[in-house]
């Protein structure tokens, strides 16, 4: 078995671990399962990509965030280690060509999304994996109490049955201790054993601020902050608008949103990470995958659904270790505001259903088909062909992929993939019946390694100028070629995808469990109150943080807005000793009145007249009979 410690220089090039990383790591090769607490760029991948190098077979990775996967399998095969990835909008080959890899071609992982571990396909090679261990990312979805909870993550426990002796990983970055006890229950610990990073962030400053005018304090904080920042809104038509207002202030910004085209988003995206735009104003469609470390600055124009997706979304500041501010706008009818969600959120069961309903018939789908498949599917699009309020249509999908009929995913890039079917032999014997394919077939050898084995992601315009010809020419060869059955060609897809996990049913039978439905909405109700205490609450911003996930006797930060409102109230002994000298140089004079006393001595008047009342208590300062203060001892 290598060395833990060799693998994390010769693969990573890091001299030593971050704080607790080596300690899961430990405990996933003593076979123990594991709930590891880990903050918001951690570094949470160390800890199962290291220990399934250490260990022979291959490591299971449940996620649901298919853009972080596609990255990190992209990332370990630049180190050269073989890792793949199953997710939704793959085609029924590409998955069984994966799968088959993963159980013969000494992978070390497997990244799959959890809507794809009930397919039957899936179970059926599964078992015949030498599977290492199992890594449950957002390990907060399994549970009902959990901010994002998703049925599909309830299958994972039938995984665990295959693999009794197999450890688990379960990480999050979010957890309550009430959320913790129910991963480790969902997941079939064999013994309960959390390992917990406090959540506390010393270099990130929280902050609420009240505010009658958003947009002017926004224009105030970025001008009096250095440095890139985000600007989370909740809407795209504003995401817009604060990006024009602050370019009109000669601020370098941008705007970023789910509706925008994968290419612009993308290109967005790097242009941030780069610096060369320094504020971005987004939807909480930007955050996964995010890696910028220098971030200073963090604002909400509006009040999240919960502290869990403040907390993720904050805590993408100041990953650098140095000084970083998150900053909380609340202004007046925020609250009024967020109830409202409540309605857009949990739609009527009947709109709900008729929801669903629209979606089959958009989908072509007949009652009793469509398990399995996947179709495109353009909600704004489906929103006005129904005439649908795209909010509504978009809440009554998503509670039907909670009840667990649908899986609605995000744009996705899926690039063009090819994979040759022939066997080298036998392309060789067609180059040379066919020798107009021959140069461009040579092109494609050259351009893409393992394409024998598995499907290579292929860019069509790099072919087309590497071979001096218009792309049209690339795609008719490429399509041709597919027809001819000597590759299998997949176009480019980047819609969003709506698939059916269960056949379309009928009214009758299409059942929203009530009891679910009021659960998830007492809920979300609850989570609203909780963020709405955070913005209200007279106490350190951290320390509400903290204690909402379970950290007990934590101290106060000294640096967020109500440790310093509470700073500039509390007297200290050099201030005390300073106003004293003064008031009883003037006292000793002759009596004065208070207001005359205080209008003398240019300091601070709260703490002045705290300092007077000391002075009375302890009889240092008297009043005479005409109401005026005299000094009290000689």
């Amino acid at each position: 078995m290598a060395d833990y410690h060799d693998i994390l220089q010769k693969v990573w090039g890091y001299r030593q671990f971050r704080p607790l990383q080596e300690e899961i790591i430990k405990s996933v090769l003593e076979g123990r399962d594991t709930l590891a607490l880990m903050p918001t760029g951690g570094g949470k991948s160390i800890t199962f990509q290291v220990p399934a190098l250490v260990m022979e077979g291959i490591c299971l990775v449940i996620t649901p965030l298919i853009a972080l996967m596609k990255d990190q399998v992209e990332k370990l095969q630049q180190l050269e280690i073989k890792a793949q990835a199953i997710f939704s909008g793959m085609t029924w080959d590409e998955i069984d060509v994966a799968l088959n890899n993963c159980i013969y071609g000494n992978y070390k992982f497997l990244y799959i999304a959890p809507e794809r571990i009930g397919s039957d396909l899936f179970r059926a090679r599964f078992q015949s994996m030498p599977v290492n261990m199992i890594t449950v990312d957002e390990a907060h979805c399994i549970s009902k109490w959990g901010y994002d909870f998703r049925p599909s993550y309830l299958k994972i426990s039938e995984l665990r049955k295959v693999f009794p002796e197999v450890p688990v990983l379960a990480l999050t970055a979010t957890a309550t201790t009430v959320v913790a006890e129910d991963i480790q229950e969902k997941l079939l610990f064999g013994s309960k054993h959390i390992l917990r990073q406090s959540f506390e962030r010393k270099n990130l400053t929280y902050m609420v601020r009240r505010s009658e005018d958003k947009q002017k304090d926004l224009l105030e904080l970025i001008k009096n902050t250095e440095g890139s920042g985000i600007v989370y809104v909740r809407n795209r038509k504003r995401c817009k608008e604060l990006a024009l207002l602050l370019k009109k202030n000669d601020i370098s910004a941008d705007y970023y949103h789910a509706g925008l085209k994968h290419e612009v988003r993308t290109l967005r995206q790097e242009s941030w990470t780069r610096s060369n735009t320094r504020i971005m104003i987004a939807t909480n469609a930007f955050g996964m995958g995010i890696d910028k470390a220098d971030v200073r600055l963090i604002v909400h124009m509006d009040i999240p659904d919960s502290v869990e997706a403040y907390f993720q979304e904050a805590g993408r500041g100041g990953r650098d270790g140095k000084p970083a501010k998150a900053i909380l706008l609340f202004g007046p009818s925020d609250k009024k505001v967020a109830d409202q969600r409540i309605a857009a959120n949990f739609p009527e069961i009947e709109t709900i259903k008729k929801v669903y309903q629209a979606a089959g018939n958009y989908c072509r789908i007949a009652i009793g088909g469509g398990k399995g498949m996947a179709f495109d599917f353009d909600l704004t699009d489906f929103a006005v062909q129904y005439r649908f309020n795209p909010y509504i249509a978009y809440s009554s999908l998503k509670i039907l992929e909670k009840e667990g009929y649908i899986e609605l995913t995000d744009e996705m890039n899926n690039p063009s993939r090819v994979k040759f079917l022939l066997t080298r032999d036998d392309l060789y014997k067609f180059q040379v019946a066919n020798a107009r394919f021959d140069a461009f077939i040579k092109l494609i050898l050259r351009s893409y390694t393992g394409i024998f084995t598995d499907y290579a992601a292929i860019d069509e315009l790099m072919l087309a100028k590497r071979a001096g010809v218009e792309v049209d020419v690339v795609f008719q060869y490429l399509n041709k070629l597919n027809t001819l059955n000597v590759i299998r060609y997949i176009p480019q897809r980047k819609t969003p995808l709506l698939i059916f996990n269960e056949e379309r049913l009928d009214d009758k039978t299409l059942y929203i469990s009530k009891e679910n439905y009021r659960d998830r909405k007492e809920r979300f109700e609850e989570n609203l109150k909780a963020i709405q205490h955070y913005a209200g609450a007279n106490k350190c911003r951290s320390q509400v943080l903290l204690e909402y996930f379970g950290e007990k006797n934590t101290q106060p930060c000294g640096q967020c807005d109500v440790c310093r409102r509470r700073s500039e109230k509390e007297l200290m002994e050099e201030e005390f000793m300073l106003m004293k000298e003064e008031i009883e140089s003037i006292t000793k004079m002759g009596p004065v009145g208070l207001n005359e006393l205080v209008d003398k001595i240019p300091l601070n008047k709260e703490k002045l007249i705290q300092t007077i009342r000391l002075l009375l208590d302890n009889g240092n300062l008297k009043y005479n009979k005409n109401n005026q203060l005299e000094w009290g001892r000689q």
